[in-house]
């Protein structure tokens, strides 16, 4: 991504920024993550060859331990916190990530490929602050560690679009999962059917999103933007496009709201290199050339148009029946 940016003339453009990332301080790790759990990654750092599977951390799990990777995540997690500090003390309107975004990372449990979730860490130092805090998640997962972090408060509204729990990892992510006490309504789920492409999509985003952020009114917006949900990926089942992911980026930048922006998965590395590629351009306002587009993305028809609309809007409903 970086390098097409480079080809591109985008580090050139009129109010791009190249930032140095810091490694995350223990403090900053602990908003969110367990003393011992921070310990446990550490030690898994210098010794991978031991087990550490009651942290998550398995050489034949879904989060294998490997040489450096504290250090490691702590200058991926603290690459979020530059853009946060950026952002906040108003120097910049957005800032993006490439390499944050891990928002499986649970309290006490590495998960689907994350150590420490920077954007929970994030999200809580910002509601530690007295702010509203709305999260949008479009990976093609659920947000469940960053779901489970703020399921006891209003203070953070998560919101994730992701592919329905049913076909895909982690399981979770459904419209009954709408928190709890004072938070109750403001975890908000969209489970969408597998194979849901462009059309569907930006119906379902543009009907929970705008209209949410609109009675939630935050003060900081901060997104998890994985690249799976691309018709590519080999690890799901949606069929959206760079079409898709234009519209919805587009519609958040022309938002009011400082914003910090973390990516995410994305296994179909040309598609993750060319549309994150396009949406930092669009966070920019600049031009977006055609070659970094798709050129014939997937279009249902027929019955199976029908079946992908019909679930998705009953997906729809079923979110904003569980909101506040």
């Amino acid at each position: 991504m970086h390098d097409t940016l480079v080809e591109l003339g985008a580090f050139e453009e009129e109010g791009a920024v190249l930032l140095a990332p810091r490694d995350a301080t223990r403090a900053e790790l602990e908003r969110i993550h367990a003393p011992a759990y921070v310990d446990a990654v550490a030690r898994a750092s210098a010794h991978p060859e031991r087990d550490h599977s009651r942290w998550g951390l398995s050489p034949y799990g879904d989060t294998p331990p490997f040489a450096g990777m504290h250090e490691a995540s702590l200058l991926t997690t603290g690459a979020t916190l530059v853009a946060m500090e950026e952002v906040l003390a108003g120097r910049l309107r957005v800032a993006f990530n490439g390499a944050g975004g891990l928002h499986h990372a649970m309290r006490d449990r590495a998960s689907g490929f994350c150590i420490y979730n920077d954007p929970a860490i994030v999200c809580g130092l910002l509601a530690d602050r007295g702010l509203r805090v709305a999260y949008v998640d479009i990976d093609a997962h659920h947000g469940d560690g960053v779901q489970a972090a703020f399921y006891d408060t209003d203070r953070v509204l998560t919101i994730s679009l992701h592919e329905s729990g049913h076909t895909l990892f982690p399981g979770t992510g459904f419209a009954s999962e709408r928190g709890t006490g004072a938070g109750a309504g403001y975890s908000v789920n969209v489970a969408l059917p597998a194979y849901t492409d462009d059309a569907a999509y930006v119906r379902a985003f543009d009907a929970v999103v705008p209209e949410l952020l609109a009675r939630y009114r935050p003060d900081v917006l901060v997104t998890q933007q994985g690249i799976d949900p691309h018709f590519d990926d080999p690890l799901t089942h949606l069929l959206l496009s760079t079409r898709a992911r234009a519209h919805v980026v587009g519609w958040l930048a022309a938002q009011p709201y400082p914003w910090i922006a973390m990516g995410g998965g994305g296994y179909a590395l040309d598609a993750v290199r060319r549309t994150w590629a396009m949406e930092y351009l669009i966070m920019l306002g600049a031009a977006v050339p055609a070659l970094l587009h798709d050129p014939d993305p997937p279009v249902l028809v027929g019955d199976r148009r029908r079946s992908i609309d019909e679930a998705t809007d009953g997906a729809v409903r079923e979110a904003l029946a569980a909101a506040w």
